[in-house]
């Protein structure tokens, strides 16, 4: 089977002097699920969709296993139901911090070896959740919490160590060169999703690819659920990195301990009749949808996938929201703080970004 697709999203800055004048996005193309898969039995697409999502992969998988037992008048039993958010929180912890540290601090020999301790440790951590291993599972975390402290995470809800890789870096986008405009935020929550779910069914890919609520293309991901907790200020590249390492602190602690309620409904499903059904994760990026169609014999008749990507790099989403309007540095300061910002709603592929001034097209 051949998967062509353009995995990229474009972005076009336009510039008029040292004001961004607008923001262009071309997003990626995404593969046609139910055209790959139409008459398929649904559980011969199990192996296939790490083919097709190598990132937040579980979230996908637990996804769509629990929209096709919610399609099936099916419900998981608890234990397993706790093993898949366990799986789902493991693994956005992982892609949190491989957003974090992996190709973004220029780091010393020491700082480096952390961050390799650290991201072995996720593999372990992904697979004893998977395994259900008790013992792997708090000594991956262990390991993983004394790496984040000696990069500068001391623990949830402190701040960063004064001086420490992390801080430096933060403080360093504090001084990005770029001011932001005000904006009105609207965000994604769980709330949501029943309306979503609705929409993405009825209108598949002309929705997904393009989705909205009400007109309006709210924000999902860290900063969104950061902002629905609290009113933090500010909404530039340094107050999102924040909120990033908030959350990893926060994750480490559920965990570790097992006992600590997540407050953003990690995995949700709704049966909408007969063998259509969708279900909701919050993976890494923000809110992930998977939603099905089975015939009387559980073969796939409609699949359709909304990722968090397409609502935060929306051609009047929340990225463009936050750039257009926006004041930079000249030169290359200014371009890298626009490049930062970009990295901090850390999209689900790669992106291009070019500079152009207005009536030079």
């Amino acid at each position: 089977m051949t998967l062509a697709f353009r995995n990229e999203i474009d972005i076009t800055v336009w510039l008029a002097g040292s004001t961004i004048a607008d923001v262009a996005i071309q997003p990626r193309s995404r593969p046609p699920l139910t055209r790959l898969f139409a008459g398929k039995p649904a559980a011969s697409l199990l192996p296939v969709l790490p083919r097709l999502f190598s990132l937040c992969s579980v979230a996908h998988q637990v996804a769509f296993l629990s929209a096709i037992e919610a399609a099936q008048g099916l419900q998981a039993a608890p234990a397993m139901a706790r093993n898949r958010v366990t799986a789902v929180v493991a693994e956005r912890l992982t892609e949190l911090l491989r957003s974090l540290f992996v190709g973004r601090l220029a780091l010393d020999g020491a700082s480096a070896a952390s961050v390799r301790a650290m991201m072995q440790a996720t593999t372990v951590l992904c697979g004893a959740s998977e395994g259900a291993s008790e013992a792997l599972r708090c000594e991956a975390v262990a390991q993983i919490k004394a790496a984040l402290a000696a990069l500068g995470i001391a623990g949830q809800g402190q701040a960063l160590v004064p001086g420490s890789v992390l801080a430096v870096y933060v403080e360093r986008c504090e001084d990005e060169g770029l001011s932001p405009p005000s904006v009105e935020q609207s965000f994604l929550t769980a709330a949501d999703d029943l309306d979503i779910v609705t929409r993405l069914l009825a209108g598949g890919p002309a929705y997904s690819d393009a989705p909205e609520l009400c007109g309006k293309i709210p924000e999902t991901g860290v900063w969104a659920r950061a902002r629905c907790e609290s009113a933090l200020p500010g909404a530039g590249a340094a107050a999102r990195l924040e909120a990033r390492i908030a959350e990893v602190a926060r994750l480490c602690v559920w965990l570790d301990q097992g006992d600590e309620n997540l407050d953003d409904g990690v995995v949700a499903s709704y049966r909408l009749g007969a063998g259509r059904a969708a279900a909701a994760v919050e993976c890494a990026r923000g809110r992930l949808y998977h939603a099905v169609v089975l015939d009387e014999e559980s073969r796939i008749v409609n699949f359709e996938f909304l990722a968090p990507t397409e609502w935060n790099f929306h051609a009047r989403g929340p990225l463009v929201r936050s750039l257009k309007g926006a004041m930079l540095a000249a030169g290359r300061r200014g371009q890298d703080a626009v490049r930062t910002l970009v990295g901090a709603f850390d999209p689900c592929v790669g992106f291009n970004l070019n500079f152009r001034e207005v009536g030079h097209a």
